[in-house]
């Protein structure tokens, strides 16, 4: 069954004031609502619903109940995908990957949330506070790059639909081992090699550029039973470790980085039609920067070549003391702080991700956002898009957001990561908001998936040793082509 989104009269009929005095009412109208959410099975949304079942309490008298269908990473997409299409309508909320929207958005399954935005000044005042990049990732479609938001001057931009708001907003950040780093001896020998400071605080993390990484990965290579540290290495040693992986999204989340800083491109939805994939997705300078990707993969684990470096298995590696740094994602940092799942819970810490050293000195170190936002359905009665947007405002609120961060989550409140608490609640707060600056995002088209796993597979082939940077992008760029154009997004 094909479903459509609702309609302008409907979104009008919603602001009604008979409707929103009725349910502001409270007694009279309050009744019992169950809001099911499909969710990723993990700490970000798990601290949601345990916080959700505790301190929620409906504006309007509801009982409401927020019934979270939590499902694995591995097969989260499908899952969701599976439900939509099949036409059970079995979820009223739904957290989703910003690459989600359009396939979900044309299919009739997301709703469209612009005129309710506008005309709540609470939901108004949120996507006045939200960081541009997070409006621009998780909530427009058609895309909307953060430029062209900018550009438009105010909040709502012209000509802008609006969908979603952030459940978890995620950057990539340097994880490190500070008895390694800040360690004297240690020092010294970088220092005498490579005539550059081991990095030890976040200002020095601030000027780590891919050089520095390389350099890195190569001075903490340690066979096992080595010098390292003020002990030896219980087992081979490597100094870095980053995305590498063929499933799902794994690798392009880290490639995009090289080949923005680089000043390539991935092919960019917002020029369509005009805009072309072969000549941009596989120009000179997107292939230069993939092989200074593919470059650093010897200087890590083994596993790093075999298309399993995902960002779980690069977390694990860091758990278990067999990597001296890595770049993952923030949402991924409580169990490294946590003795029951960590060897380094004592020894971590947490800086910007690198990036590539410009002309004049700067450090470039744009890479693709992660997180994820979570949207409305479609098909959900006026009762329970109201109560839902409650939900929406609650969890958005500034007092619940700094308890999400102090759990391990993040916020994309610029007022929450302004107040002077925020840098001191997690460890990685402080790297989180300087990275958040930097962040792109990749396809939000219907054909993302195909897109994405294409380029995966040719991705992992390169990872692998199978075929040069070149031919992997190659392929890329002449499947884009056709695909696209197969779809009408390129002439």
């Amino acid at each position: 069954m094909m479903l459509r989104p609702r309609t302008t009269a409907w979104s009008q009929a919603l602001l009604s004031g008979a409707f929103l005095l009725g349910l502001s009412a409270g007694g009279a109208y309050a009744a019992d609502i169950t809001i099911t959410m499909a969710a990723p099975d993990w700490p970000p949304t798990r601290f949601m619903k345990e916080e959700f079942d505790k301190s929620y309490k409906s504006p309007d008298g509801h009982t409401t109940k927020l019934d979270m269908d939590f499902i694995p990473w591995p097969s989260f997409y499908e899952r969701v995908a599976a439900s939509l299409t099949s036409g059970e309508q079995k979820y009223q909320m739904i957290v989703t990957d910003s690459q989600w929207l359009g396939s979900f958005v044309e299919g009739g399954y997301y709703m469209d949330l612009t005129e309710l935005m506008k005309a709540d000044p609470e939901l108004t005042a949120i996507m006045k506070d939200l960081h541009p990049v997070l409006v621009s990732a998780y909530s427009t479609y058609p895309h909307k790059t953060r430029q062209q938001l900018e550009e438009a001057g105010e909040w709502p931009a012209a000509d802008t639909h609006y969908y979603g708001f952030p459940q978890f907003p995620d950057t990539y950040v340097t994880y490190y081992r500070k008895d390694l780093f800040c360690h004297e001896g240690e020092a010294k020998a970088f220092q005498e090699k490579y005539s550059r400071k081991l990095p030890c605080s976040y200002e020095d993390w601030q000027d780590v550029d891919w050089t520095d990484w390389k350099n890195i990965g190569e001075f903490f290579q340690r066979a096992k039973g080595a010098p390292l540290g003020d002990g030896t290495a219980d087992d081979d040693f490597y100094g870095i470790a980053y995305q590498a992986g063929k499933g799902y999204d794994f690798s392009t989340m880290a490639v995009n980085a090289f080949i923005w800083q680089y000043g390539g491109g991935i092919w960019d939805e917002t020029q369509a039609p005009t805009g072309q994939a072969e000549g941009v997705v596989n120009s000179d300078i997107a292939v230069k920067a993939f092989d200074h990707y593919l470059s650093m993969l010897p200087l890590m684990p083994p596993v790093a070549k075999t298309g399993q470096m995902d960002i779980f298995v690069v977390q694990d590696l860091f758990m278990q003391g067999k990597v001296a740094a890595i770049i993952d994602w923030v949402g991924l940092g409580e169990p490294v702080l946590d003795p029951k799942t960590s060897t380094v819970s004592d020894k971590s810490a947490f800086g910007p991700a690198p990036g590539l050293r410009k002309e004049d000195g700067k450090i470039d170190r744009t890479g693709n956002i992660g997180g994820q936002p979570f949207v409305l359905t479609t098909w959900n009665s006026d009762e329970v898009v109201k109560e839902a947007l409650n939900v929406v405002k609650w969890w958005l609120n500034p007092e619940t957001q700094k308890k999400f961060v102090a759990n391990g989550g993040q916020s994309g409140l610029r007022s929450v990561m302004a107040d002077p608490e925020y840098d001191g609640l997690r460890p990685w707060n402080r790297a989180h908001k300087e990275m958040l600056d930097w962040q792109r995002d990749v396809w939000h088209i219907p054909e993302f998936f195909e897109l994405l796993t294409q380029q995966q597979e040719e991705f992992d082939k390169a990872i692998t040793g199978q075929i040069s940077g070149k031919e992997a992008l190659d392929a890329v760029a002449k499947f884009q082509q056709q695909t696209l154009e197969d779809a009408g997004k390129i002439e």
